[in-house]
């Protein structure tokens, strides 16, 4: 640590990449310090942009920087394992973009490695850190809806920033490994982590199988132990811009949080305008561009909370093993979206290399 300071070594350089460097620079406990990327023109763009003083082509060769104390993985979903395994025995810290891994061997082994190793894995869910739906949470524990029953997480836009989220062989699945690991990590979280007992998930591909071979729309609910409810959707198919929204229901009270909408400026245009609004390919007619959207969305509060926790100052909010929990439901989930058919937990399912496999495979090859 530089001035007391966590270094931070990024591995990745355009959209995600671009976030974690923009909000830990926000934060008061972290420096970037290092990337990392294959691609040279990303990665020098993003050093200038952010003053990164120390650039590289290979991850491998930032691990051996002693200024890095944290990696951060905002690289392709079938990388994550490998990379954490690399940075844990380089003894440095990691945070992991979502969905943790491919498997669940993947993300028991980046686990029990960061174990191992005595470094952090923290799980990049910043769902755990959005003003809006933290506040929420808070109400709920201290009693304001009554015996909360059900918890909704729905994300929808048209599509992904990158490419490789189109590619099932880097992705591993569509929409529901892209954003359902949000909606789920989050139902398990706000309801206080409570054991998984089924799901029940829909998926198929209705506006970009020209694209991809991932579902583009998604439906889940989750039995979690005591009777409550998660309901997850996503969509790549909704026109129009991002939406992302919260619904608790209780036996006394009920809340509703719209996170871009809520946060937005209803804007008509007809000529569009230079701001850039998320998901949104055009600023022409109806936009809603928010502010302070870092902010709103918890990215700094969530970079900045890792940090103080490698500084020993905070206990870790959200973990390898919140992954983990994740990556079993999203495998459940393809599974029974597959077979047309609730899914109990816990699920094992042996040789699966891709989630999006168990959604074409029949259920007796599994």
């Amino acid at each position: 640590m530089k001035d007391g300071k966590v270094g931070f070594g990024i591995i990745g350089s355009q959209f995600e990449a671009d976030i974690h460097a923009a909000s830990i620079r926000m934060g008061r406990h972290g420096d970037v310090v290092a990337v990392a990327s294959p691609t040279r023109a990303h990665r020098e763009e993003l050093a200038q942009r952010y003053e990164i003083p120390a650039v590289y082509d290979d991850y491998t060769a930032m691990l051996e920087d002693p200024a890095v104390d944290v990696v951060t993985i905002a690289a392709p979903n079938v990388l994550h394992c490998q990379m954490t395994v690399d940075a844990a025995h380089a003894g440095k810290h990691v945070v992991c973009e979502k969905p943790l891994a491919m498997t669940i061997e993947e993300a028991d082994l980046m686990v029990d490695t960061c174990r191992t190793q005595g470094v952090h894995l923290f799980y990049a869910e910043e769902l755990f850190f959005t003003p809006k739906y933290v506040k929420a949470k808070e109400m709920a524990d201290q009693g304001a809806f009554g015996r909360v029953h059900l918890v909704k997480q729905s994300e929808m836009h048209f599509g992904p920033h990158a490419d490789w989220f189109w590619d099932v062989e880097r992705s591993g699945g569509g929409v529901f490994m892209d954003m359902g690991c949000h909606g789920l990590a989050f139902a398990h979280w706000f309801l206080g982590r409570p054991r998984p007992v089924a799901i029940t998930a829909h998926m198929g591909t209705y506006v970009h199988g020209d694209k991809t071979r991932g579902e583009d729309h998604s439906f889940a609910v989750v039995e979690f132990d005591g009777g409550v409810i998660g309901h997850v959707e996503d969509s790549w198919a909704r026109r129009g811009g991002m939406d992302d929204r919260i619904e608790v229901y209780g036996s006394e009270g009920v809340t509703y949080a719209n996170l871009h909408m809520g946060n937005a400026l209803p804007t008509y245009s007809e000529h569009g305008y230079g701001y850039a609004v998320e998901k949104a390919p055009s600023t022409q007619g109806w936009t809603y561009p928010v502010f302070e959207e870092l902010w709103n969305y918890g990215f700094p509060q969530e970079m900045d909370h890792f940090a103080a926790a490698v500084k020993g100052l905070e206990e870790p909010q959200a973990t390898g093993e919140d992954g983990r929990v994740v990556q079993e439901l999203l495998l459940a989930g393809y599974q029974s979206a597959g077979s047309g058919r609730r899914v109990a937990l816990p699920f094992r399912p042996p040789g699966v290399r891709r989630p999006i496999d168990l959604l074409f495979a029949p259920a007796q090859d599994i």
